[in-house]
């Protein structure tokens, strides 16, 4: 089965995408098309970029890098939980993103954005690393703002179309994934 990660893109103290991730994991356990898991960076203590060697030649000679490529290596598409900072994405999500290369190739991601203006601007700089990467982001995605999905921008209440909007860039991630399973098949014997 299709197997997605919900990656949980903050590492803040207090952070709302904590709720968020999980509200997206719990909608997607509804869906029977797909097996998915919870990924919170945070779990993985990844410092600033570590690694002596660019991650395109998979030299990894880290524990943390060798764990954090394992588990994103046995996925078929991502989901990533971003907040907006500054009209970017955060930097904790681009480090643990930067960390790996081949990992993320011929994949799939959707994208769930939160912030003033709903994360749209933090989503925009994760598409552009995503086409490096030669992941296929998908058109639907969910965009959350701090003022008409939250109370007093701490509590989240999605508004009611949300849920369609999740279940919309879901059933694009998993196509996509599917459809992209002859690339990573290709590329894992070698040919391009």
């Amino acid at each position: 089965m299709t197997k997605i990660a919900i990656i949980l893109g903050s590492t803040r103290p207090g952070r709302n995408g904590e709720t968020i991730a999980s509200w997206v994991y719990e909608t997607a356990l509804k869906r029977t098309d797909a097996e998915f898991e919870l990924v919170d960076i945070a779990a993985f203590d990844l410092p600033l970029l570590d690694e002596p060697v660019p991650a395109i030649m998979g030299q990894y000679t880290k524990p943390h890098t060798l764990a954090w490529s394992s588990k994103i290596a046995s996925f078929d598409g991502y989901v990533f939980v971003s907040p907006e900072y500054n009209h970017s994405m955060s930097g904790a999500l681009k480090n643990a993103i930067d960390y790996l290369y081949h990992e993320w190739g011929n994949k799939a991601a959707g994208f769930v954005g939160y912030g003033g203006g709903g994360g749209t601007r933090g989503v925009e700089q994760l598409r552009l690393v995503m086409a490096e990467l030669g992941i296929a982001d998908v058109r639907e995605q969910v965009d959350l703002s701090l003022m008409a999905d939250f109370q007093d921008y701490h509590i989240f209440k999605p508004r009611a179309n949300q849920d369609q909007a999740i279940n919309a860039m879901l059933d694009q991630v998993i196509s996509w994934s599917n459809a992209l399973k002859p690339l990573r098949e290709r590329s894992e014997i070698g040919v391009q």
